[in-house]
């Protein structure tokens, strides 16, 4: 992979140099910025500024790299999402451009605080970890309840009777 010698100046011109890069993926435009490892496509949101679009794209990018496909907890999407951030700082490094580290800091801040809010126990308002992919168990009080599987649905806490 060759290093970007000068800097893109519009949007189409980092996807076209990233995806040649890059051509065991495809690019695809739009809402939002995701990894799909089922085809193999990283999706990317055109509207963005220029560094949000960037930001997002080499994020997702890295993602694909890590080879990221399903998590088991929700510590493990965290600690996935920090290593693609990780290693989005050094693939942007190639090309010469710099990640704002509060950028990435807000970003897995929405991580933390929805692991915070599904971890909480109803009850006791204790901080646990995971029983499984959909259900936690306080160790304090003994209470039992249901999340969703899904990445970014609300943290609803239903007790389980």
């Amino acid at each position: 992979m060759a290093v970007m010698t000068i800097s893109s100046k519009t949007s189409k011109d980092f996807v076209d140099k990233i995806a040649a890069d890059y051509p065991q993926f495809s690019f695809q435009p739009g809402p939002q910025e995701h990894w799909s490892p089922k085809t193999n496509t990283i999706t990317y949101n055109k509207s963005e500024p220029l560094d949000e679009l960037r930001y997002g794209l080499l994020h997702e990018l890295a993602h694909a790299i890590l080879d990221h496909h399903s998590y088991q907890s929700d510590f493990e999407l965290l600690k996935m999402e920090a290593q693609a951030w990780a290693l989005a700082v050094n693939i942007g490094n190639k090309y010469k451009i710099k990640l704002d580290n509060d950028h990435i800091q807000d970003c897995l801040d929405t991580y933390r605080d929805w692991l915070h809010r599904r971890s909480k126990c109803p009850t006791c308002g204790m901080h646990v970890l995971q029983k499984d992919i959909t259900s936690y168990k306080c160790f304090n009080c003994g209470t039992a309840w249901q999340v969703s599987a899904r990445r970014f649905a609300r943290a609803y806490r239903r007790k389980i009777a």
